[in-house]
């Protein structure tokens, strides 16, 4: 019986005054259903007084054991409905059939469920998660992890995307996130990775990695770390992660860099800031302001977010990082070198020294050179110029190989030496500036380093001995001798020097 016929008959008996045997006839209704539409406003509700008995009664403790043991085993291998159903007739004798087997399977499944209690949250506090989603990067599809740090309180996030998952972009994570809220949260929530935990000690004991404790050291904030298989407890954050990927990176971004989504990610953020919070009636950033006054003020340096590695350099002058080599220059082959790693570069000092500085690769057994630094080697061994791997793709402008030519074509096997000397010019200067320097001196129809160094200089290069030697075609020109007498003219009658 529906609702509108139940409506219906209560207004004729109630409303119309109609007899109830007249809407009875009518309507082909029993004297019990009338009266029971007359004395309820709705349909109450179907209740069965006995349980009527089912064929998969019998083997319900069976399937919920099977289901138990199931939650010891990966995912991927655990029963389905289907094949308890199989077993249940191959090794029980079940004669009953699927559909009640996949009602009692998806029952459990129901009962197993956890129900959580609503929490409150407390201005000043935040979580911290990573998620994943597919960026493509100049048309290079990658998946990338994201760094999300939620305020619970205000329902603030700040998102970032990193090529790795690693202590470095953990830390990256957190300097930017916190940069961006403008002050440290009192308590920061987090699951169980393996960035921060070393050893979990049972409960709520944690042994923290030292890349965690420098982190905290820095910051001063209180850790909160979930039990295990209690994602709950940071239930906001995981959300947010969800929110962000299909809200932020959906469809798939298509970028330049990594660099030009996060920039695009931070506005996504603050305009999610003029949103209203369900339930609160007001903006986030107005509840913004709230947690950041619970908070605590940011440490008057940035946290260095770069992990630091002592080593010594190889006989080729390679330094190993992350399972990838950087080059140095050859005088610091063999010696030791201190690397610094963060998620943009790697940067390599000797001696306090900043000596090598490289774009970070994150591929595996990969090498980056930087062909100045074998200059100096190749000045002395000019003959494996051409056979150098350093060099291979190093695109030089056109000048320098008119250079080469012209330097070699004059001076023979010299003339190489000569041109890596210029070469070598790159180890102190720009290459725009040497390009506009080494074009100067081709005008001039000379390609000596020693002329390519004065327009290097210009006036403020200290004065030396000009030697002859090597500028044979200087022995040909005809310098004529300068009266003094010629400079009488600029002086007036009592010797001063006139000015124009």
């Amino acid at each position: 019986m529906d609702m509108e016929q139940w409506a219906r008959v209560r207004r004729k008996v109630l409303v119309d005054g109609r007899s109830k045997r007249s809407v009875m006839s009518e309507e082909g209704l029993h004297w019990e259903s009338l009266q029971k539409m007359l004395s309820h406003s709705r349909p109450p509700g179907y209740r069965r007084v006995k349980k009527r008995e089912r064929k998969i009664d019998a083997y319900v403790e069976w399937i919920r054991r099977v289901m138990e043991v199931d939650r010891e085993v990966p995912r991927k291998q655990r029963h389905t409905a289907k094949r308890i159903f199989d077993r249940l007739k191959a090794e029980r004798g079940y004669r009953g059939g699927y559909t009640a087997v996949k009602a009692v399977v998806a029952e459990i499944k129901i009962m197993k469920r956890e129900v959580f209690v609503p929490l409150s949250h407390r201005p000043g506090e935040a979580q911290v998660d990573f998620g994943h989603a597919l960026v493509s990067v100049n048309g290079s599809l990658r998946k990338c992890p994201f760094f999300v740090m939620s305020l619970p309180y205000s329902d603030a996030f700040y998102v970032q995307v990193f090529e790795r998952e690693c202590t470095e972009s953990f830390w990256e994570g957190h300097v930017r996130a916190l940069r961006y809220f403008g002050a440290v949260p009192s308590r920061i929530s987090y699951d169980n990775t393996t960035v921060a935990v070393a050893q979990m000690l049972g409960g709520r004991q944690r042994k923290l990695t030292d890349g965690f404790l420098q982190l905290q050291s820095h910051y001063l904030f209180e850790e909160h770390f979930c039990l295990a298989a209690r994602g709950n407890e940071k239930g906001v954050v995981e959300g947010m992660v969800r929110f962000s990927r299909s809200n932020f990176l959906v469809p798939v971004p298509q970028v330049r860099s990594l660099d030009e989504l996060n920039a695009r990610l931070e506005q996504s953020c603050r305009d999610d800031l003029k949103r209203r919070l369900r339930g609160q009636g007001r903006r986030k950033e107005e509840l913004l302001i709230e947690d950041v006054a619970a908070m605590r003020q940011l440490p008057g340096a940035p946290f260095e977010a770069s992990r630091v590695q002592a080593t010594r350099a190889s006989k080729l002058s390679l330094v190993r990082f992350d399972c990838n080599d950087y080059s140095v220059p050859v005088r610091c082959a063999h010696r030791e070198v201190v690397v610094k790693g963060d998620c943009e570069s790697v940067r390599i000092y000797r001696e306090d020294q900043l000596v090598a500085e490289h774009r970070r690769i994150w591929e595996r057994e990969q090498v980056r050179f930087d062909p100045v630094h074998y200059l100096a080697l190749l000045e002395r061994k000019p003959g494996a110029l051409d056979f150098a791997r350093p060099l291979e793709g190093w695109d030089l402008p056109q000048c320098f190989g008119i250079l080469r030519r012209r330097l070699e074509a004059d001076h023979g096997s010299a003339g190489t030496r000569e041109y890596i000397a210029v070469l070598r010019l790159l180890e102190k200067h720009p290459l725009a500036r040497l390009k506009a320097a080494v074009n100067a001196a081709l005008d001039l129809g000379c390609g000596r380093r020693e002329l390519i160094e004065q327009y290097l200089y210009g006036d403020n290069r200290e004065a030396g001995v000009f030697l002859l030697d090597g500028h044979q075609h200087l022995k040909l020109v005809k310098v004529s001798c300068t009266d003094p007498g010629d400079y009488t003219s600029l002086l007036n009658e009592h010797g001063k020097e006139v000015v124009a």
